[in-house]
Order: C-alpha cells, then structure tokens, then sequence
C-alpha cells in the first residue's frame, strides 16, 4: 500500500505526493503520477483535502443494512447525486453550519473510491484499473432542507453547501476494503461501525455502472454510502471516522458566523 496526500507549501503554493515517513515524496499529479525529484519535509506543509475533486458522485442505500433497516428495496443500479467541488475540505477542517440554516445537520461515514484516470462505459476489469486508491468521506447533509418542498426532495442543496464534503486524511492505493469495518465517533463516543463487505455494489461495480451514466475524470471521488448509525451533530460537535489502514477524517461543526469566505484555491486546483 502507498499513502498519497495534498499540502499548501509555505509559498502559497500546492503540493501532490506520495507520504513516507515524515516526507512528502513530490509528485506531479494525481492524473500524472510522475515523480518529479523534490522530497519535502511534511513539518513545512499544511495539509489539505488529499484530492481536488471535479465532482463528488454520492451513493444512497448501497449497504444491506441500511436498505433492511429502511425497509428500501436492494437497487439495481447504484442510486446517487452530485456533490460540488466547492463543497469538498480536508481533515481538521471546520465544517460550517449556513448562515440562513438553523435545522439538523447529519453526518455520514463512507468510503471514498478516487478515481485515477478517466473512464467511460467501463466493465468492472477497467474499472477496477481505473481506482487510484480510497480515501475517507464525511457526507454532510442538511437534513430539514431534504423535504422542506413537498414538491422537490432537495438533496443536491442539502448536501452541497460549502465544507459538506469533508474527504482525507489521505488517499491509499494497493488497499483491501473486503475485510476492513469502518467506524465513526462523535465526541469520542462510537455511533457507526459497519463492514464494507456489506456493500451492494463493490466498488469496481460502482465505477463501472456510474461511468455508463457520466464519465469519470481523474481526481473525481465517488462515496460508496453509509450504512446504520447516521446521526446528528450539533454545534461544536466533533466527528471521526476510521478505517484502519487509511487513517481518521476529523472535523468539527462550527456555528454560523460572519468570517471571510474560504479561498476557493484550496479546491480549484486539481493536483
């Protein structure tokens, strides 16, 4: 297994590699693996979500916990929305709660399938070839905005605000999801711990079924879903999740506040 991660360098500038130790091994992209000779020391760096990703394609009732829990019928075909990139933070990051919002904001622990090259109508062998490696993903959802139309079910707006899609701590190739759970805390107290094998679709499958949908360009990120133990955070809560191997994604709900807005080039450029 190899570690990648993504960092703002002391000059402003951002960086794309592969982790070793206390050093970042510099690469010259996600889409362009090419190593490019510079070893950086990761005390002179501020890490940043581990990829810039065009679109976030998030999955609904893709565990068979969740869909008996439900009482959802299995799909035939992975059920998913759109996040935008603007959305996407790193570890550490404070998720923030929107101004004119006062409901419930709920979390989701998922893992994240990132994609390594572009890929459309694939089978599930290219596909599988296409997966640059799986990161961790917190899908963020302001759930009293889902149904506030009885006319429209809003999950594109309720999920896509500005830091809802929390994604890090880094990006793992050579991984094995079949035996690994994945566990969320919140405050330190455990509310989800699920297997991954309990997926519907795999995430080869995924990748192969979403691509006869849209076409996956390098550094898109796919959430494979959740499964039982969805909850809400309130204001100053912290959430954790942990898939050992990948590591823990952290972030803490702030409330809402007047501040400067996020600088969009913490996202906007795609290494």
């Amino acid at each position: 297994m190899q570690t990648w991660m993504r960092f703002r360098s002391g000059d402003g500038g951002i960086v794309f590699g592969r982790v070793e130790g206390a050093y970042l091994h510099e690469y010259e992209s996600l889409a362009q693996p090419v190593p490019t000779g510079a070893v950086l020391s990761l005390r002179a760096l501020t890490p940043l979500a581990p990829c810039a990703p065009g679109k976030i394609v998030a999955l609904w009732n893709n565990y068979h916990a969740l869909a008996a829990k439900l009482d959802k019928p299995v799909p035939t075909h992975p059920l998913f929305l759109l996040k935008p990139a603007a959305s996407v933070i790193g570890t550490g990051e404070p998720i923030r709660r929107p101004r004119h919002y006062a409901g419930k904001i709920v979390y989701e622990g998922e893992l994240g399938i990132v994609i390594g090259k572009q890929c459309r109508d694939v089978d599930v062998q290219e596909a599988q070839e296409a997966i640059f490696g799986y990161t961790l993903v917190n899908d963020v959802t302001a759930a009293d905005l889902l149904n506030e139309n009885p006319h429209f079910p809003q999950w594109c707006r309720a999920k896509g605000f500005d830091t809802f899609c929390c994604i890090g701590p880094a990006i793992v190739s050579g991984f094995d999801w079949r035996p690994a759970h994945l566990l969320t805390t919140l405050d330190g107290v455990e509310r989800q711990n699920y297997p991954l094998a309990d997926m519907v679709f795999s995430p080869a499958e995924q990748v192969s079924l979403i691509s006869q949908d849209l076409t996956l360009e390098p550094g898109d990120v796919i959430a494979c879903g959740t499964s039982v133990g969805v909850g809400s955070i309130k204001d100053g809560a912290t959430v954790s999740i942990t898939i050992d191997g990948i590591g823990t994604l952290t972030n803490t709900l702030n409330a809402a506040e007047r501040d400067e807005p996020r600088r969009l080039g913490d996202t906007a450029n795609v290494v």
